[in-house]
């Protein structure tokens, strides 16, 4: 069976007629800490939901140091014969749930405060530009969640209500 994947989050540049509001901070180029605040990357971009029209994931490009943990989960069990590597050479961005991420205006960074460098280097990464479907999401999340007991993903139109998504 052919599994149809439907795209609901577009790059903030994809989208000419939206910007970041007036009253918000524009992170993009903001460097982002985890909870010990060793360096996770900089904010490349944002992704946009564009049924709620809110931003819904910062695009993390990742520091060396989150490739060099070398943690190279697989993306099938050994018990299936054959696996493949989660994460493939040029898989170098993760995306973070904007109420995971804490901005700090002043010093222009972005600190998550719930989840280490070591869970960051098991997150499964995509290239720059790759679409983000839902699959995609609930593999980040599920990964988020080991560290950060409010995330969940409900697999129904509520999933960008949860509290991984409500940035005050």
């Amino acid at each position: 069976m052919i599994e149809i994947k439907e795209k609901n989050l577009y790059y903030l540049e994809e989208l000419p007629d939206y910007q970041v509001a007036s009253d918000d901070s524009d992170v993009r180029g903001w460097q982002v800490f985890d909870r010990d605040s060793k360096s996770i990357g900089t904010v490349t971009n944002l992704l946009v939901n564009i049924n709620t029209e809110k931003v819904v994931y910062l695009d993390v490009e990742v520091d060396p140091t989150i490739i060099e943990a070398n943690h190279k989960p697989y993306a099938t069990p050994s018990s299936e014969g054959v696996h493949e590597f989660l994460n493939k050479d040029g898989e170098n961005h993760i995306i973070i749930p904007i109420g995971m991420a804490d901005l700090d205006t002043k010093s222009e960074l972005v600190k998550c405060n719930y989840i280490t460098h070591h869970t960051f280097a098991e997150t499964k990464r995509k290239t720059k530009t790759e679409t983000v479907y839902r699959d995609y999401e609930i593999a980040v999340m599920d990964t988020y969640k080991k560290e950060n007991p409010i995330s969940s993903h409900p697999l129904d139109d509520d999933f960008y209500e949860q509290e991984a998504f409500k940035f005050d």
